[in-house]
């Protein structure tokens, strides 16, 4: 379950950030997570409570937000949809994923004295 690494590289940059401001806890953190990431939520989420522990993050809620595969054709960006052929139905190019292979922290919530 690479679940934990994940979880260990995240509550280690909360934690820098935690400590460039300052901070005495960290309440919520928010994370961006593409369906194609290869990253099953539920482990993540399991992963997160467990080693969360003994962190500044030890009281933390984490919401997860999941991402939707996204793919378009990379010479005259159209969309392209979802089941198809992944190739532009405009001028045929071979498609590429814009969104959902990704892992963003994207919010950090926490008490700045």
């Amino acid at each position: 379950m690479h679940e934990y690494a994940i979880v260990q590289s995240l509550l280690d940059r909360v934690e820098e950030a935690a400590r460039s401001h300052g901070a005495t806890a960290v309440r919520r953190l928010s994370v961006r997570l593409g369906e194609l990431a290869g990253v099953e939520p539920a482990l993540l989420a399991t992963a997160y409570t467990l080693c969360r522990e003994r962190s500044i993050c030890a009281h933390a809620e984490l919401d997860i937000q999941r991402i939707a595969a996204r793919w378009e054709c990379p010479r005259c960006a159209s969309a392209i949809a979802r089941g198809t052929i992944l190739r532009c139905p405009v001028c045929a190019a071979p498609a590429r994923l814009a969104a959902g292979d990704e892992i963003i922290l994207e919010r950090i919530e926490m008490e700045v004295p």
